[in-house]
C-alpha cells in the first residue's frame, strides 16, 4: 500500500507529486491516445487524472503499484470518454433527424398554404360581386356587419345573407382545404 502524501512533510509530498507527474505524463498520454485517437482528449484525460490525484492526495490510498494505478485510471477514464462520445453522437444524430423531419413538415405546410391561398383567390373571384365585397370587408378588413351595412347602404340582414351565401360557395369550392382555410381566415383576423 502506497500513500501519495507524506504526512509530516507536505513540501516533500509536493515534490514527489511533481516527480510523479513528470515521470508518467508522456507515457500515460500515449496510452490514452491509443484508445482515443484524439490528442486533446488524451491530454485532457491524463491532466484530469493528475488533477484528481492532487485534490485527493491527502486521502488517497493506492493498494497496488502507483504505475498500475495510473494506467488503470487512464484506461477507465478513456473508456468512459468513448462511451460518452457515443451517446453524444447518437443524440446529435437524433436531433438532426428530428430537425429534418420538422423542416419537411414545415415545407409541406407552406406548399399547402400557398396552394390554398391561390385557390381562395380563384374562388373569391368567382363569387358574385355583392358576396365577394361583403366577404372581403368582413374577413380582410375586419369590419362588423353593422359597419359593412353602413358603408354599402344595405341592411344588416342583407349583409348576413350575402356573407352566408359567400361562405357556402367558398366551402363548396375549397372542401379539400377546409381545415387550412379556417386557419388562414383566422390568421387574417389576427
Amino acid at each position: 500500500m502506497i500513500k501519495l502524501s507524506a504526512e509530516l512533510n507536505p513540501l516533500k509530498a509536493d515534490l514527489d507529486f511533481e516527480e510523479l507527474f513528470k515521470a508518467h505524463f508522456k507515457a500515460l498520454y500515449a496510452y490514452a491516445y491509443t484508445f482515443l485517437k484524439d490528442e486533446l482528449a488524451a491530454e485532457e484525460i491524463v491532466q484530469n487524472l493528475f488533477m484528481r490525484l492532487w485534490e485527493k492526495k491527502e486521502d488517497l490510498m493506492v493498494h497496488t503499484s502507483i504505475k498500475a494505478f495510473l494506467y488503470r485510471s487512464v484506461y477507465n477514464d478513456s473508456l468512459n470518454y468513448l462511451k460518452h462520445q457515443k451517446v453524444k453522437l447518437k443524440y446529435q444524430q437524433h436531433q438532426v433527424y428530428v430537425m429534418k423531419d420538422e423542416s419537411s413538415e414545415a415545407s409541406s405546410s407552406r406548399v399547402q398554404l400557398k396552394e390554398l391561398e391561390e385557390r381562395l383567390h380563384e374562388a373569391l373571384s368567382r363569387l358574385p360581386e355583392g358576396c365577394r365585397t361583403v366577404f372581403q370587408m368582413s374577413r380582410f378588413e375586419e369590419l362588423k356587419y353593422r359597419e359593412i351595412a353602413d358603408r354599402l347602404n344595405i341592411s344588416i340582414k342583407t349583409v348576413e345573407n350575402q356573407m352566408g351565401k359567400a361562405l357556402k360557395l367558398l366551402r363548396l369550392e375549397l372542401i379539400d382545404f377546409l381545415p387550412l382555410l379556417f386557419l388562414l381566415l383566422n390568421l387574417y383576423k389576427l
